[in-house]
């Protein structure tokens, strides 16, 4: 049996499948394909593991780490890696919908997997990461598995509203990563892509003093929502501006957002920025900083009134990368004081890109590092927003 038996079965267990069901239909495909077994590892919210997906069906395994495995070098690079071990061979492959990565899949093999039979294991492993997903809308477990700790209320509800951390077109890549995990701030992005615009936004909400950031979270939520209505109605980018300082402001006007809003034209680069009192984006281009962005180009939202926006336009070039960023990137302190700040910022970003590293790993690895300079105890919520602007057709991650 080859890969079209192997993907038309896991179709047709798809329709009634429950997450339990997963680790089952993967051991079926890929005997189905001439190995032994198939292990699904499912991506920890703060990409710091690569935990078994449970099932009645499911081999024991253990938590991998991502640092310093090979299932940690499929993720993390999003492309197979194998090779012998004591009772066979072992390939692993990233589960991925479309460039988001959700973890990866352990092909258990007697023999090295060949070449002529790894396009069949990596559709069987795509097919594998769509049903996570679509399975994750109907049920809690893998929400569960993918927790390692008690997720806060606010945190709750905010990445419920939060788009998936990575989206290509072909023409071009976002991604994004918001920490800590389990206790967000008012940090929030989003993102769409309507033909050839793609809208990108970044929200940093205060809460002045509420309790469990639950106001700051109201608040970016209320931004969020406003942001979506505004594209989704056509509107421009300061009428969008526009939009959402008057309905936060409608709500609670002692509240205050920093955010950045812009569009870029896919087919022409033309990138195109509102920076509502936010710290500047940068735009890297061959391994050097091509140019800070103005900021800031707006007042904060529920100050919109006072003084209009000025959009700022800029031409990138094929291979850019734009990286928008909310204060508690560069705003860290360790624990003698001392900032993580923009230099860092910059030096580090453009090491991570000069290494080829897929712009998801970059992001990863950027906020981990903010963690690691505070020893793991985020003062503020750090999130990044990157965008690689590519040659029209070109699937580069």
């Amino acid at each position: 049996m080859g890969k079209r038996d192997a993907l038309q079965d896991l179709l047709r267990q798809s329709h009634h499948a429950q997450p339990e069901d997963l680790p089952g239909m993967a051991r079926r495909a890929a005997r189905q394909l001439g190995a032994e077994d198939m292990v699904l590892y499912l991506v920890d919210h703060e990409q710091h593991q690569l935990l078994p997906l449970p099932g009645p069906e499911a081999p024991h395994r253990e938590p991998l780490a991502i640092e310093g495995t090979l299932a940690g070098r499929a993720f993390s690079m999003m492309r197979s890696f194998g090779g012998p071990v004591d009772d066979g061979a072992r390939l692993w492959l990233p589960l991925l919908n479309g460039l988001e990565r959700m973890g990866v899949a352990e092909v258990v093999a007697a023999a090295a997997v060949p070449d002529s039979s790894l396009a069949a294991f990596e559709a069987v492993a795509s097919l594998l990461a769509e049903l996570v997903i679509t399975r994750s809308h109907y049920s809690d477990r893998i929400e569960q598995l993918r927790r390692r700790a008690p997720m806060r209320l606010a945190a709750e509800m905010l990445r419920a509203q939060l788009p998936p951390l990575t989206f290509s077109t072909g023409n071009m890549i976002i991604s994004g990563i918001l920490e800590p995990c389990y206790d967000v701030g008012g940090d929030a992005f989003d993102y769409a892509v309507n033909g050839d615009i793609a809208h990108l936004a970044l929200f940093d909400a205060v809460g002045h003093g509420s309790g469990g950031g639950m106001r700051a979270v109201m608040l970016a939520s209320l931004a969020l929502a406003a942001y979506r209505n505004a594209r989704r109605g056509g509107f421009d980018l300061v009428e969008t501006y526009h939009h959402i300082d008057t309905a936060v402001r409608d709500h609670d006007r002692r509240g205050l957002i920093t955010g950045v809003l812009a569009e870029l034209d896919q087919r022409t680069g033309r990138l195109r920025v509102i920076s509502a009192g936010h710290p500047s984006g940068l735009v890297i281009r061959r391994g050097k900083v091509a140019m800070v962005l103005p900021t800031p180009t707006a007042l904060p939202v529920t100050l919109g009134d006072r003084r209009p926006p000025v959009v700022i336009e800029e031409s990138l070039e094929p291979g850019d990368d734009v990286l928008f960023y909310t204060d508690g990137i560069i705003e860290a302190r360790s624990a003698d004081g001392e900032r993580f700040g923009t230099d860092r910022l910059v030096d580090f970003t453009v090491r991570a890109l000069a290494d080829g590293l897929p712009l998801p790993e970059t992001a990863r690895r950027l906020v981990h590092a903010i963690l690691a300079h505070q020893n793991d105890c985020l003062q503020d919520d750090a999130t990044v927003l990157m965008v690689r602007f590519l040659q029209p057709g070109t699937a580069r991650a």
